[in-house]
């Protein structure tokens, strides 16, 4: 059985860091993530500033931390949805994931954490760029979608001209269909459309069922039931 290689003050440091950012996700529940201070952690920890810059140089690799948790966190969740798919074979088209099912997999993980959901897909936080590794682990989301909407649609469309030439984001897929290229856009943007709304409470007022809403944005991106 092996232990783990990390030395006791190894291991400190990460509980430390860990404990830094809990104590940042309730200041961005609080007031939001352009809000974040790294002196006001310390002061709530009982250490000084400097000493909590031993752990995060600045404000900056704080914010990337949380993004990146964030990140790996719903491209996990998707990967382990494709890998479920794959694992039931010819039973779920032949181990393509199931654009239906990467779709409730986002609204599972958004409502589960709406803080961690708009630090990544909500108003950019002023001053602060993502490093590219942020990038590529989003890049990873848009493979398992592209693997989902690999069957083009049967209508093509302008925006696939514009597509055929502008698909960087595509990543491991650089040979995708414009038409599928289409598809995951369509549905990267019309879903986050409904559930930013959700999240930020915009349909409480208007007694509109946000679950229902969503089903059908789901349905309309994928020929599912219209009644």
């Amino acid at each position: 059985m092996t232990g783990s290689t990390k030395t006791p003050r190894e291991r400190y440091r990460q509980q430390v860091r860990e404990e830094v950012k809990e104590k940042a996700w309730q200041q961005i529940a609080g007031s939001g993530a352009s809000a974040l201070s790294l002196n006001a952690i310390a002061k709530q920890m009982g250490m000084s500033g400097p000493a909590l810059y031993r752990y995060f140089a600045n404000r900056d690799e704080l914010i990337t931390e949380l993004i990146r948790d964030a990140y790996r966190s719903l491209a996990d969740a998707f990967i382990a949805a494709a890998a479920a798919v794959a694992d039931d074979g010819a039973d779920a088209g032949a181990g393509r994931p199931d654009l239906a099912g990467l779709a409730h997999v986002l609204r599972r993980w958004a409502l589960a954490d709406p803080h961690r959901y708009f630090l990544i897909y909500g108003t950019p936080v002023p001053g602060y760029h993502a490093p590219a590794d942020i990038t590529a682990i989003a890049s990873e989301l848009m493979s398992v979608l592209l693997d989902a909407c690999a069957v083009p649609a049967a209508e093509p469309h302008a925006v696939e001209d514009h597509l055929a030439t502008h698909r960087a984001w595509a990543g491991s897929h650089p040979d995708a269909p414009p038409a599928a290229l289409r598809q995951a856009l369509a549905f990267w943007s019309r879903l986050h459309g409904v559930l930013s709304l959700e999240l930020a409470g915009h349909f409480t007022g208007m007694g509109v069922d946000p679950a229902l809403l969503f089903q059908a944005e789901v349905d309309a991106l994928t020929g599912g039931p219209t009644a």
